[in-house]
């Protein structure tokens, strides 16, 4: 039984390994921005955006419409968006596929609904979850100016934590 949970130990240094990697060393192995498709949405128009955003600290979340989660992590965003939104970017994204009783118009909704104001995007084949490795959602993910990212939490973020890290980068 111990050398089973030797194994597990190991391989769960290998998994927090490869996040810390993200984590310090940038978005994706190669520290590369991924882009989305924006969504014409209140505080979003439609076209791509470069994430994250170049030259500019920026606060990534991670959502789904479905995530019961992701709409209480979005009464931290709003107020965190209120006091820091003018010194860092903001960037939700979701990866749901439209299709299959899921539409633009449904995303827009929801974003109203849950008082989005800033940049929501669009990563069906969810090329930033991936690059992230986030394994769940809401997964948030904070870059400095430079593009490192500078720390990830998945779940439910408080505000008082968001302004805590989003403090720091500005």
């Amino acid at each position: 039984m111990k050398r089973r949970q030797a194994i597990a130990a190991v391989g769960g240094l290998a998994l927090t390994g490869g996040a810390g990697y993200v984590a310090f060393n940038g978005l994706g192995e190669r520290g590369d921005a991924v882009t989305v498709d924006t969504v014409d949405a209140r505080g979003s128009t439609a076209g791509r955006q470069r994430v994250p955003v170049p030259d500019r600290p920026t606060l990534v979340d991670l959502f789904a419409t479905w995530c019961v989660p992701c709409e209480a992590q979005m009464r931290s965003l709003v107020p965190a968006y209120e006091s820091f939104g003018d010194r860092v970017a903001f960037v939700s994204v979701t990866n749901e596929r439209i299709g299959g009783g899921l539409t633009m118009d449904d995303i827009r909704r929801w974003w109203a609904d849950h008082d989005g104001r800033w940049t929501v995007g669009h990563d069906p084949e969810s090329r930033l979850m991936s690059e992230l490795g986030a394994g769940g959602l809401p997964y948030l993910a904070l870059a400095d100016r430079s593009g490192k990212i500078v720390w990830t939490h998945r779940g439910v973020a408080s505000e008082s934590q968001l302004r805590e890290e989003l403090a720091a980068v500005v």
